[in-house]
């Protein structure tokens, strides 16, 4: 006997309204909405700290009016991106040669997985000593941080992959860079797509956290700078503008995985 599921209304969809999980997202943010402004009007909190709503949203807008803001953003989507790319270039890299032999396997696999949960903000100095104040510091602690997801992931994925797949290309007398761009990497693409968006947001964070601690440059700096004058909305506005582009990059990348997965 089958039973008649709730279907959205179809007036709602007409009018726009947000219906199932998105109706669900919508009250999310407005409960933390009307709970934020409940704190900031009723005295327990000071405003210096806890701004409201609007003043953060005014702040929001100003950061957008800046040419500041725009050259900052060029200066930490660089290096994301090129944290990004070497991160899993040399991530997949590590993770086939470790899948592909026992022996490598056992003899350093375990010091990725020791290391992995390292915070990488500890290896900022050493970063800075080898490569500068500038960007190479940021892009080689981001990097470091994107490896490690792409190379244990790897090093999963390739255990997993049909061993027919690997009898048929050996019988085929496949040189190893054919066993590895025809074989090992088309099975291991939807894992690798999703290691790579873990690692995004591992080198974002990364990147931004080591503009934080020492920098001229990068949205880091800005929101340091906005710390440093206790400019508290520009500060909220700041982590506003962070956690979109956080979130834009992250759902595009999603929707690259799941596209090419099917």
């Amino acid at each position: 006997m089958t039973q008649n599921l709730p279907r959205a209304c179809p007036s709602a969809r007409l009018l726009g309204w947000p219906t199932g999980v998105n109706a669900i997202r919508v009250s999310i943010i407005c409960t933390v909405a009307i709970l934020w402004e409940a704190v900031v009007n009723s005295g327990l909190v000071y405003s210096g700290v806890m701004p409201s709503l609007v003043a953060i949203a005014r702040s929001t807008v100003g950061i957008f009016a800046t040419a500041e803001f725009y050259g900052n953003l060029q200066i930490s989507a660089l290096e994301v991106a090129l944290s990004l790319v070497i991160g899993t270039v040399t991530g997949v890299f590590v993770g086939v040669l470790l899948g592909a032999s026992r022996v490598l396997s056992r003899a350093y696999e375990p010091y990725i997985y020791y290391l992995g949960p390292t915070p990488r903000i500890i290896f900022l100095p050493i970063m800075i000593m080898l490569f500068g104040l500038g960007i190479g510091s940021k892009v080689a602690l981001g990097a470091l941080s994107c490896f490690f997801v792409l190379a244990l992931i790897s090093a999963n994925s390739m255990r997993q992959i049909n061993p027919t797949l690997i009898r048929v290309g050996r019988s085929l007398q496949a040189k190893p860079l054919q066993m590895v761009t025809k074989i090992y990497l088309p099975a291991m693409r939807a894992p690798i797509l999703n290691g790579v968006r873990l690692g995004f947001g591992t080198a974002m964070l990364t990147c931004i956290l080591a503009e934080t601690k020492l920098s001229n440059a990068g949205l880091g700096f800005m929101l340091m700078q906005f710390y440093s004058q206790f400019n508290m909305p520009a500060l909220y506005g700041m982590l506003v503008v962070i956690f979109v582009i956080a979130g834009m990059g992250n759902g595009a990348l999603g929707r690259l995985a799941d596209g090419r997965a099917r």
